[in-house]
């Protein structure tokens, strides 16, 4: 398109337009970015918080997320706001889980503080669930060497221990830096 018929007319913005040079400053990468999930079985004591190392990697683009500790870090240059994500599914088959929580843990501020939480109680008209689900999602600020991970914890009414499921998608943590 012609500079002059730029100038001289409005630009419907409905319209497609072919670019012959390049454009910059538009969109932008939701990078780095990572989607980790649990790839064996983990028992959870019960009443103790575990840490929970997301062993297998869907996508780690940027080199962001450590499988081996259940680390995200945030790569030099890359500070910003990062939506965090974390699912967990629990399982007991004898019923026994009566309160669940998810801590989104980060080194913000210093050492290693549970900043986030997600809670939920497992009974319902009573009874027991054997299998729960818990999700949390949240956006926080993070700088360049900020570091979350995920720590879970199951309790249940007669001190047995709880398993955190795997495979597919049962128990998975995401992060993506948001484009501003």
């Amino acid at each position: 398109m012609a500079i002059d018929k730029i100038q001289s007319e409005s630009i419907n913005l409905a319209d497609n337009f072919a670019f012959t040079g390049t454009v910059t400053g538009a969109g932008g990468s939701n990078t780095p970015a990572f989607s980790a999930r649990l790839s064996s079985g983990l028992t959870l004591a019960n009443a103790t918080a575990t840490d929970v190392v997301f062993q297998t990697e869907f996508f780690d683009v940027g080199s962001c997320y450590n499988n081996s500790t259940g680390v995200f870090t945030v790569p030099s240059g890359e500070g910003g706001k990062y939506c965090i994500s974390v699912n967990c599914m629990f399982n007991d088959g004898q019923g026994n889980v009566s309160d669940m929580f998810v801590f989104i843990g980060s080194t913000i501020g210093g050492s290693f503080n549970s900043d986030e939480v997600a809670r939920a109680e497992a009974t319902s008209n009573g009874n027991l669930f054997t299998r729960f689900n818990l999700a949390y999602t949240t956006i926080i600020s993070l700088s360049a060497g900020d570091s979350i991970k995920i720590t879970a914890r199951a309790d249940t009414n007669n001190s047995s221990s709880i398993a955190l499921l795997h495979g597919a998608r049962g128990s998975v943590f995401s992060a993506f830096k948001i484009i501003e």
